[in-house]
């Protein structure tokens, strides 16, 4: 950070990538005037952010169920990394300083008082902004955050490591706890070769003692193995009834938990029938356009083998700081690419192509 005569020096603008004609895959980087912080915010001066398929969907306007679509001129991206350098009036008393290491969430603001809040899910907040979405995001060089909302970041967790934690790290972390399995136990991950899979892979096996089927195509399988898990199967190489075959073959009676990390209604058509009995399906994965139920989820199935069905949207701030001190001990590993800002497009580009082999991260410093 640039200091002159003892203070900051903060730009008057910044670069940033733009959506600048939302429906498509074009990304312009513009610069943008830099915000003060207003009443109980800090001003962050990020170093970089984690590509998520969400920004893609967002973006190319993919999800069918938002209430508002994307607008041009949106600054996207949710999982960012940075420092304070400036606090809004207010923010004084909060906890956060200048210097400070934090991170910006997909839930970039959460009131931490209406009913869902009140009980941890706030993920769920009646009154939430999301970062690249209703607020401006994180594929920036500054960016606003609230004072009693950033997450405290760990110094030792490289940058490129960080990001992806806000987002796809928090996520998997959240629903890998809920899943039901203990150590030992036998998970499949679908789509686990993405950026969101190869971070569940990780966590699973690394932090949770957990044993792991990843399931992708198969130009990732050794990204998938390089994150733990101790059998790939190629989504290729089967159809649906014969790829819970394989999975009930290398498991023995199934798998205790599926975390359905692809964005795909197939990938949830072929969960149901790898779970064993008393098995979870966790839903993380949102799938683009239309509506599909969940292929094989009747009742009277479920209610016989005792399968349920969970979802998670992201994980709540007790969660976000389990997540990075088990981050910190540096045993989660996955597949990282670093670009600069104006590769960002042709990364998308690769992402609709499904040519992405773990997460990508902006570094905020190469324009």
């Amino acid at each position: 950070m640039a200091i002159a005569n003892g203070a900051l020096i903060i730009p008057k603008t910044h670069k940033a990538c733009v959506y600048d004609q939302p429906g498509s895959c074009s990304i312009a980087v513009q610069d943008v005037p830099t915000p003060e912080p207003g009443q109980g915010e800090v001003l962050v001066k990020l170093t970089h952010s984690g590509v998520c398929h969400s920004d893609y969907g967002i973006m190319m306007k993919k999800w069918t169920h938002v209430p508002f679509p994307t607008l041009p001129g949106q600054v996207g991206g949710h999982e960012g990394v940075g420092h304070v350098v400036k606090l809004g009036k207010g923010s004084e008393n909060s906890g956060v300083k200048v210097g400070d290491r934090v991170g910006i969430k997909w839930v970039a603001s959460a009131c931490l008082a209406c009913p869902p809040c009140t009980e941890t899910l706030e993920g769920l907040c009646f009154n939430q902004e999301i970062s690249g979405w209703t607020t401006p995001g994180t594929f920036q060089q500054y960016v606003i955050g609230p004072a009693n909302y950033v997450t405290p970041v760990p110094d030792s967790i490289p940058g490129e490591l960080a990001a992806p934690m806000l987002c796809a790290g928090l996520t998997v972390y959240a629903a890998l706890r809920k899943c039901g399995a203990a150590p030992g136990q036998w998970i499949a991950v679908s789509g686990a070769g993405g950026g969101l899979g190869s971070i569940a892979t990780s966590f699973a096996t690394q932090a949770m003692g957990f044993r792991v089927v990843g399931i992708d195509m198969p130009s990732k399988k050794q990204g998938v193995l390089e994150s733990g898990a101790d059998h790939f199967v190629d989504a290729t190489a089967f159809d649906d009834a014969g790829i819970a075959e394989e999975v009930k073959k290398l498991t023995g009676l199934g798998a205790v938990a599926v975390i359905v990390c692809a964005a795909s209604n197939r990938a949830y058509a072929q969960a149901m029938p790898m779970l064993r009995f008393g098995g979870t399906l966790v839903c993380l994965g949102i799938p683009e356009g239309a509506y599909e139920p969940i292929a094989h989820a009747l009742p009277a199935t479920m209610v016989a083998n005792g399968t349920s069905i969970i979802s998670v949207t992201v994980g709540n701030r007790r969660e976000a700081k389990e997540m990075l001190e088990i981050a910190a001990r540096g045993i989660v590993k996955f597949p990282v690419q670093t670009i600069g800002m104006g590769e960002l497009q042709s990364t998308f580009e690769a992402m609709e192509e499904g040519k992405i082999n773990g997460r990508v991260v902006v570094d905020l410093s190469r324009v």
